[in-house]
């Protein structure tokens, strides 16, 4: 009996260093992103979209920046589980126009991922980027601003891919472009 009750202590302590060492982690982790999230909401709040490389930002892109590489009006075809399809008319530049007017030219990296202010990252590849009326940095849908995710909107910035059929890589909440080598 007093080995059983020794495994069963034995077991116990194993269990309680483990949450413990765990809550550590997560605190740390906590700790590091906190000024991450926190330069998002910023750039969020601004509606600047931060392009980076190799953890470094490299520019900014603010609304009139974004609106003088091209403002176009397009629809595109959101179909989602939730919706099915539906047409919507949106506002907004061709990505690789905002990159290009910034000086960088996407055949130089390998990747172009967007990351929203929520954690969702899309990538794409240099030929998407560049193929022309593909994908769009959208701020307006059906005549109204986007909003910021704080507002209940899908902004302020929103990624559509007209070419995406099932609109799997649209990400809305746009605040960092990454550009990866």
């Amino acid at each position: 009996m007093r080995k059983t009750d020794d495994k069963v202590k034995k077991r116990n302590l194993v269990i309680i260093l483990s949450v413990i060492v765990l809550l550590i982690v997560v605190g740390i982790f906590s700790f590091l992103n906190a000024g991450n999230i926190g330069e998002k909401k910023q750039l969020e709040e601004n509606k600047t979209i931060m392009v980076s490389f190799d953890g470094n930002e490299i520019g900014r892109a603010d609304m009139e920046f974004i609106k003088n590489a091209g403002e176009k009006e397009f629809s595109a075809v959101m179909d989602t589980s939730d919706t099915g399809q539906e047409e919507h008319y949106y506002t907004g530049v061709l990505m690789n126009n905002v990159l290009e007017k910034m000086g960088i030219d996407v055949e130089d990296y390998k990747m172009v991922t967007v990351n929203a202010i929520d954690g969702y990252k899309v990538a794409f590849e240099p030929e998407e980027v560049q193929e022309e009326d593909n994908i769009y940095i959208a701020y307006r849908e059906n005549g109204q601003i986007l909003g910021t995710k704080g507002s209940g909107g899908r902004g302020p910035y929103q990624i559509v891919v007209r070419k995406d059929r099932f609109s799997m890589r649209w990400c809305k909440y746009v605040v960092e472009i990454e550009l990866i080598k």
